[in-house]
């Protein structure tokens, strides 16, 4: 089977939701919550209870885990083996981990002892990162100014990770793991999945079993049973707290159903569709003994997350694969391909407006609920553009 064969075969409906949640986290991320309903922003920590921004981020990750399966495909058609298909997943984790810490830490950077402005630190690290991870075209002869671009990129990232310095003089500190970041997040979710993947194939009671083990996992972190595993906390704490492993698993475990191409796209949206049911039916259950909390990271909050995004994506495959009306969603599209380049790329565009001290975000007020969600709205639709516009200027990040 040819490369174009697989691009072909690709079901248009996982871009359009990859890409309707990523403007979603745009459009989350962009709102001034003080002005704005609080149903569309994140629920307190110690809220039973959730908002729209509450799903925005599993249900990306669950898109996340729906990809899975049909990128290591389409790298064994390229004759690539295990091994190869590792070490991929390896690079691209260590790779999430390293923006993700990056981004995270940004916010903490102390200008006086690092010497340099946190904004221009920022905005330099997010230059960096598109010079190392650009997906450069393929021209032999430019491929020496790609690859001196990148060792460009790599000599600035590992400057601007020297010079890094937070906290105060007593008390002087470097970058720290924390919460790793979204991009961690993804990181270590992406990273079991695909071993999953690459180890059950497409063994789908194999993989429901693992995506359960994994709720389990969460159910007994929750339970603080796991104390005894607090040593590898730091580094592998994402994996042990078994919640984000579990959120890109159920997508992982929702795209083996739909590999079952014998059955029709009614069948198999039904499918899907009771999925979902018995993922929302099971979040609320647990919810008698642990809140429905995404900051707290609950097995009920993520089963309930999984659910809706079950749901949307049944009926997203059924009227986009099914019946062929895709048109209405064609803005969702770019961003869907272009994932990581739309989800970064606005953050440039902050650290510089702050740098010149532009009052762009006018919108962002308590007096009109309208004008800060139209705001916030018009800001997505404009960064889906801006990264559309990017990729076709090969400005493009891959992992």
């Amino acid at each position: 089977m040819t490369d174009k064969t697989v691009k072909q075969n690709r079901i248009l409906s996982i871009d359009i939701m990859r890409g309707l949640t990523l403007f979603l986290m745009l459009f989350v991320n962009d709102l001034f919550e003080p002005g704005v309903p609080q149903w569309m922003v994140h629920a307190k920590g110690d809220f039973d209870g959730m908002g729209l921004a509450d799903w925005v981020f599993p249900g990306f990750l669950f898109m996340v885990g729906m990809s899975i399966p049909y990128a290591i495909r389409a790298r064994r058609h390229k004759g690539q083996g295990n091994g190869q298909i590792l070490l991929h997943i390896l690079i691209r984790t260590v790779s999430l981990l390293i923006i993700g810490i990056l981004m995270m830490n940004s916010g903490r950077l102390n200008p006086e002892l690092s010497g340099i402005n946190r904004n221009l630190w920022s905005i330099l690290m997010y230059v960096t990162v598109f010079l190392i991870w650009n997906s450069y075209p393929d021209k032999p002869k430019m491929k020496n100014l790609f690859l001196g671009l990148k060792i460009l990129g790599l000599i600035g990232l590992i400057s601007l990770a020297a010079v890094f310095k937070a906290g105060n003089a007593e008390h002087v500190s470097w970058l720290v793991t924390g919460w790793w970041g979204i991009l961690g997040l993804i990181g270590w979710g992406y990273c079991v999945a695909a071993v999953t993947g690459l180890l059950v194939g497409s063994n789908l009671i194999a993989t429901v079993g693992v995506w359960v083990f994994f709720i389990v996992m969460n159910v007994l972190s929750q339970s603080g049973m796991l104390g005894f595993l607090n040593f590898i906390n730091p580094v592998f704490g994402v994996i042990i707290s078994g919640n984000v492993p579990s959120i890109v698993l159920a997508g992982f475990t929702i795209s083996q159903v739909l590999n079952m191409s014998h059955l029709s796209i009614a069948k198999r949206s039904m499918i899907i569709s009771g999925g979902g049911i018995l993922s929302l039916s099971v979040g609320f259950f647990l919810r008698n003994w642990f809140i429905i909390s995404k900051i707290q990271g609950t097995p009920s909050w993520g089963l309930i997350c999984n659910g809706i995004s079950m749901l949307v994506f049944a009926l997203l495959f059924l009227v986009i694969d099914g019946y062929g009306k895709y048109r209405w969603a064609a803005i969702f599209k770019p961003a869907g391909q272009n994932s990581l380049t739309t989800y970064l790329a606005p953050d440039v565009i902050y650290f510089v407006v702050w740098s010149l001290g532009v009052h762009l975000f006018f919108y962002k007020q308590e007096s009109s609920q309208l004008l800060a969600v139209v705001g916030s709205l018009g800001w997505a639709v404009t960064m889906v553009g801006f990264a559309a516009l990017l990729s076709k200027l090969n400005i493009r990040l891959k992992l």
